[in-house]
C-alpha cells in the first residue's frame, strides 16, 4: 500500500495464510503465491524493491524467541535467496524490536552478515508509531538494505519523529459490538480517569484478576498497546480500554485505524481480521521510511 501511493507497482507477493491471501486479493486484486520455501527463483520476477516481514513470533519477548534457529525465524534465508538472485536495489525489511538483542545480538549480527556477503549495506533503526502520528506504540525494527554497487546514487537517512498529537480517543467508534466490552467482577482500577493526561503512550489506568498479559487496562487518553496476533486475555489481540460505554476491546475499525489502514481496507471479520492486523506493518511508518530513501 505505502509503495502504490509512491507510484510502484508490485510484480509479486507471497503467502502461506489462506486467509492473508483472500484478503490481499481483495484489497489489491492478486492472489499471493503459497510457501515462499517452495517457489523457484526462476518464477519471481525482477524487482527494484524487496519487502519482507518474516515472522517475528520467533523473536517477540511473548513468543518463545526460538530466533534464526526457530523454522519460522530460518524464513530470513528465504529474503537472502531471493535477493542474492535478483539483486534488487533495496531491500525493505520489518521485524520486532526484540530481534536486535536476541541470543546476545548474535540474530541481528547474523542478520547484518548475510546481507553484506551477497552486497548490501545495511541501515537498521527502532521506529515507534506513536512518535509518527499513530496511535498505537508499537516498536519496530526498520531494516534498509540498499545495493553496495549503488551506495553513491542511493542514499538513506532515517526518518525524524513528528510527535503529532493524535490519541485513540481520536479513533474510537461511539457504537460497538456488545461482545467487545468486559463484564467481571474483579477489575480494579489503580488511577482516576479524570486525572489522566492526554501522553504520546499507553496509559494503564487498571487491571483485570492479576493484570498479566491481556489483563490490563487504559486510558483512550493515551495510545493503544501493540495489537497482536496471538494474545491472550481478557483484552486479547487489542487490550482493554475505559471509554465512555465501558471497558471494553477496539473493534476492527479502531484497530485498523490504530494501524493507518484507511477505513476501507478489508480484512477477514473476527479472529482472523485481528491478526492481519496484529501481524501487518503500519502503512504510514513504511511511507515514511520511503521517504528517507533518495535516488530511486
Amino acid at each position: 500500500m505505502a509503495l502504490e501511493r509512491r507510484g510502484f507497482e508490485c510484480v509479486f507477493s507471497s503467502d502461506i495464510d489462506p486467509y492473508a491471501q483472500e484478503a490481499y486479493m481483495k484489497n489489491f486484486g492478486e492472489k499471493p503465491e503459497g510457501d515462499i520455501t517452495e517457489i523457484s527463483n526462476n518464477r519471481i520476477p525482477k524487482h527494484d524493491i524487496l519487502c519482507a516481514g518474516f515472522p517475528c513470533q520467533a523473536f517477540s519477548i511473548s513468543g518463545k524467541m526460538g530466533g534464526i534457529s526457530d523454522s519460522r525465524g530460518r524464513l530470513f534465508y528465504e529474503v537472502i535467496r531471493v535477493a542474492e538472485y535478483r539483486k534488487p536495489y533495496v531491500l525493505l525489511l520489518e521485524n520486532v524490536g526484540n530481534i536486535l538483542s536476541i541470543d546476545g545480538g548474535n540474530v541481528a549480527s547474523i542478520i547484518e552478515k548475510k546481507l553484506d556477503l551477497i552486497g548490501y549495506d545495511l541501515h537498521k533503526h527502532v521506529l515507534n508509531s506513536s512518535f509518527f502520528g499513530v496511535p498505537q506504540a508499537r516498536k519496530r525494527v526498520y531494516f534498509v538494505a540498499i545495493r553496495k554497487d549503488l551506495k553513491d546514487e542511493i542514499k538513506y537517512e532515517r526518518p525524524k519523529e513528528t510527535f503529532q498529537e493524535i490519541f485513540l480517543e481520536d479513533v474510537l467508534e461511539t457504537n460497538v459490538d456488545k461482545s467487545l466490552f468486559l463484564d467481571r467482577l474483579d477489575v480494579k482500577m489503580t488511577k482516576d480517569e479524570r486525572q489522566v493526561k492526554n501522553e504520546l503512550k499507553p496509559i494503564r489506568i487498571g487491571i483485570v484478576n492479576k493484570g498479566g498479559q491481556g489483563e490490563r487496562i487504559y486510558s483512550p487518553k493515551g495510545h493503544a498497546i501493540t495489537l497482536s496476533a496471538y494474545g491472550g486475555g481478557a483484552g486479547a489481540k487489542t487490550g482493554l480500554y475505559l471509554t465512555k460505554e465501558g471497558i471494553r476491546r477496539l473493534s476492527i475499525a479502531e484497530c485498523k485505524r490504530a494501524m493507518s489502514f484507511p477505513e476501507e481496507h478489508y480484512v477477514i471479520e473476527g479472529s482472523q481480521g485481528y491478526k492481519q492486523l496484529g501481524n501487518a506493518v503500519a502503512p504510514d511508518i513504511i511511507a515514511r521510511v520511503l521517504n528517507g530513501i533518495v535516488g530511486m
